[in-house]
Formats: C-alpha cells, sequence, structure tokens
C-alpha cells in the first residue's frame, strides 16, 4: 500500500539506486585518497566502487567487532570465556567488543567530517547533522532497544534511560562536536606547520586535549573524591559479598551512586553483572553517567586514528608506524595505572566502570588490531574482509534488528538439552551467521541503512 504513495516510492527508489547510494557511502565515510595510492594496481572486480573510494579496514574493523558482540549477546555458546567479567580484572573477550565499537565511531568521524567539510557543506550544517543522529541514536536506545521491555509493557515508570545506543549518541555529539568547532584549515592535510612535525598529529589539536584532558580529571574527582553515603571514599567495588561484605550497597561506588541519585534507581539495568557472583542488590547501570565520560576519551583516541589516516594519506608506512607507537603509549599507561596486577594497580582494569585504565588498555588492543586489518586489506589487499565487512556496512541495522529479533525464530528455537554446549553454540552461530547473511544480501541489493 505504502509503495502506491509517489514521495514513498520515489524515495526509496532513489536509496537503491547504485550510484545514489554510492555517493551517500562516501559522504557518510569517505577518505580522501585512502585508496589513490592502491589505484595503479589491478583491482579485482569484486570490490565496487564504493569500496575504492572508502576504507574497507574501517568497516571490517567494525563488522568483527559488531558480529562478534552478537555472537555473545547471543549467549556465546555458554562458554564462561565468552561471559562478562562479574567486576574487575581478566579480559575476556566481551569486555573489548563495545570498547572496539566506539573506538571506531571516533575513527569514522574523524574521517566523515574531512569528507563532508571538504564537499563544501557548512560548519552549522555539519552540526545539524550530528545534533540530528546523536537524537535517533538515544531515541532507538530509549525505545527500541530497551531491556527493561521483560517488565511488561514500557512505561516511565520502569524506563531504563542510560543503554548502548544511547551512549554512542551522547559519545558521538560530543566528539564530533568537538572535532568541528576545533578543527584548523590545513590541519587534517598535513600543511599547518607545527614545532615538532613529530606531533603534528596532536598539537594542532591542542584546544580539544585540553577538553578532553578536562574531562578526565572532573571522572578521578567524582570517582575518588566524591562523598557516598555509607561508602569509603574513591570505592571501586562491586559491593554486596565483596570485600568481606563491609560494604553491600555501595555498588560502583560513586559511578553507581550518581545514576541513582540523578536517574533513580528504576531507570538504571536492573541485573549487572556482579549479582552472580557477588549477590549485589543495588541496580548498577555499566552504561552510566560517570562511566559515559571515558567512553568519549575512546572514541577521542579512535579519533586520533582517524586524523592519522588523513594526515598522512598515503604514507602507509608512517600511518602504520604511528598506530604502533600510540598502541605502546597505551600500554606503558595501563601498565603504570594498573601495576600490570588485576586488583593491586592505581586504578583497576574494570568494563562495568569504563575505567581509564579500562579505556587506555582496551585503545591499545585496537590500534594493534586496527593495524592489522589495515595492512592485510588496505595496503597488501591479502583480503577483501568478507565477511565481517558486510555487516560493518550496515551497523547500526544489525545491532538493533539482533536486539529485537533475539527471541524469534529463526534465531531462537526450544532447545532439547538446555545444558548442552553442543545445542547453545548451534543456536548461537547460527542466529549470528543469518544477520552476516542478511547484511551481505542488503549489501548486494545496495541497501544501507544510515542514520
Amino acid at each position: 500500500l505504502i509503495f502506491r504513495i509517489d514521495p514513498v516510492r520515489n524515495w526509496v527508489y532513489k536509496k537503491l539506486n547504485p550510484r545514489e547510494t554510492d555517493r551517500l557511502i562516501n559522504s557518510e565515510l569517505g577518505s580522501p585518497n585512502t585508496t589513490d595510492s592502491v589505484n595503479s594496481d589491478a583491482t579485482p572486480r569484486l570490490w565496487s566502487t564504493a569500496s575504492r573510494q572508502r576504507l574497507r579496514s574501517l568497516d571490517t574493523f567494525r563488522g568483527l567487532s559488531l558480529i562478534i558482540m552478537v555472537f555473545v549477546n547471543y549467549g556465546g555458546g555458554k562458554y564462561w570465556f565468552f561471559k562478562h567479567e562479574s567486576w574487575n580484572g581478566k579480559l575476556h573477550f566481551p569486555s573489548a567488543l563495545s570498547s572496539r565499537f566506539v573506538f571506531i565511531m571516533g575513527t569514522s568521524i574523524s574521517l566523515s567530517l574531512s569528507s563532508m567539510l571538504r564537499r563544501g557543506a557548512s560548519k552549522q550544517q555539519v552540526l545539524g547533522k550530528i545534533l540530528w543522529r546523536s537524537f535517533l541514536l538515544i531515541l532507538l536506545g530509549i525505545i527500541v532497544v530497551n531491556p527493561n521491555y521483560c517488565l511488561g509493557p514500557l512505561s516511565w515508570d520502569n524506563l531504563r534511560i542510560p543503554g548502548v545506543l544511547q551512549r554512542l549518541g551522547f559519545t558521538y555529539l560530543v566528539v564530533a562536536a568537538l572535532e568541528l568547532l576545533f578543527t584548523r584549515a590545513g590541519a587534517d592535510s598535513g600543511t599547518l606547520e607545527t614545532p615538532c612535525p613529530a606531533l603534528k598529529d596532536i598539537l594542532p589539536y591542542w584546544p580539544q586535549w585540553i577538553f578532553i584532558l578536562m574531562l578526565e580529571v572532573i571522572w578521578l574527582c567524582l570517582t575518588f573524591l566524591l562523598p557516598v553515603p555509607g561508602c569509603p571514599r574513591g570505592y571501586l567495588g562491586p559491593g554486596g559479598i565483596g570485600d568481606f561484605g563491609n560494604y553491600p550497597n555501595c555498588t560502583g561506588g560513586a559511578a553507581g551512586y550518581i545514576d541513582r541519585l540523578l536517574l533513580g534507581e528504576k531507570h538504571i539495568y536492573q541485573h549487572p553483572s556482579s549479582s552472580v557472583i557477588y549477590q549485589t542488590t543495588m541496580p548498577y547501570d555499566p552504561e552510566g553517567i560517570l562511566g559515559t565520560i571515558n567512553t568519549i576519551f575512546m572514541a577521542f583516541l579512535g579519533l586520533q586514528a582517524g586524523k592519522i589516516i588523513l594526515l598522512y594519506k598515503d604514507q602507509q608506512k608512517q600511518i602504520m608506524s604511528r598506530f604502533v607507537i600510540w598502541s605502546i603509549v597505551m600500554g606503558i599507561i595501563s601498565a603504570i595505572l594498573t601495576k600490570c596486577s588485576k586488583e593491586e594497580g592505581f586504578i583497576p582494569i574494570n568494563k562495568n566502570l569504563w575505567s581509564i585504565s579500562y579505556v587506555t588498555t582496551m585503545s591499545c588492543f585496537a590500534f594493534i588490531l586496527l593495524l592489522l586489518i589495515y595492512y592485510l586489506v588496505d595496503v597488501k589487499r591479502l583480503w577483501s574482509g568478507a565477511p565481517f565487512f558486510y555487516p560493518g556496512m550496515n551497523s547500526i541495522l544489525v545491532y538493533i534488528g539482533h536486539e529485537v529479533f533475539e527471541n524469534y525464530f529463526p534465531f531462537k528455537w526450544k532447545m532439547q538439552d538446555s545444558q548442552s554446549h553442543a545445542e547453545h553454540l548451534t543456536q548461537n552461530l547460527t542466529a549470528t551467521t543469518l544477520w552476516v547473511i542478511i547484511s551481505y544480501l542488503l549489501y548486494r541489493r545496495r541497501i544501507f541503512w544510515k542514520i
């Protein structure tokens, strides 16, 4: 029926038009001259025009993180190493997934804003687009992907306000606005003179770094100096029976207290991962307010990777060497903050809190992973990025889709033996594979959901 409405039909046909789709894709995440350096090589016909104008490694990185995230969210075969860490410590597989997604979002921001501004869009227009995208992400997270649906019809009484998409939307708003407002002409092209050429990916952006450092000072002050009733100052533990049961109602310390104070206990996550082992009774949201500060820091480090790609353009060895340097720097900072231990460091690695040490550790690995994928996909072209490239091109659709249809056939069915790893693994792999196939079919039809 809706296809009888001319405006709707025309809009759909426009979206399905390959040339128009290519234009939209490259305008959203174009990398100027990133693949021009390899255009002289023989390019397989399998790679489309849109792909040659765009860094495939970024979509591959995003898709890899997303597909593993989908598999883990569906259950990960019920294996222990695919479960979220209850509190501090060991970097289980899930610990790295959301952080990589945030990291590559920051990288994409750098390239997409540069592309839009280069094509003549005004800063006011770009800012309007940033605000609209952020609003849509937050709205989708609150209304569509809300775990409190399991409590019955969604209402304000039990609406979870924080969430993954909400955090991504707000992080995107802050980092993209920061990049837009403080970017300088000639900085991305490398023509801007700096007193130290070795730091040309940092010095021209000193206002941004000051802003990020101020945010980190705020996080440190709130985390370690804010008085929390009934809890020791600077407490970073899980509460419950943790710490010998001395602080049962102190889950998350200042982070949990701020969420409960500003949002209310009914509007945050009711079943944190710490409740299983530490028998906590207090609600705690791993996507809460205080942790969002460090999510912004993570996206900003991803933004830094994008700036390196823009600054060095065709100098592939320079790009890779900068990624190695940043990875080493982040690794050293992590070693200092944690004292290379699980519990004894100044700031333990903690995904629930999104601690600074968690961000620096994850960014250390993210720079290395991006380096490897960039080398294989865009430099040596030994790998097309398949199959992860396809969900990376439709990341929002796959993420929301896997959440909405999680409990529907064929993504889930009644198992004969719910204690069997084999049955869980079969079900979870099938569901994850279906999303890869769906994203591949959408790619073949040139259908991309862009917010």
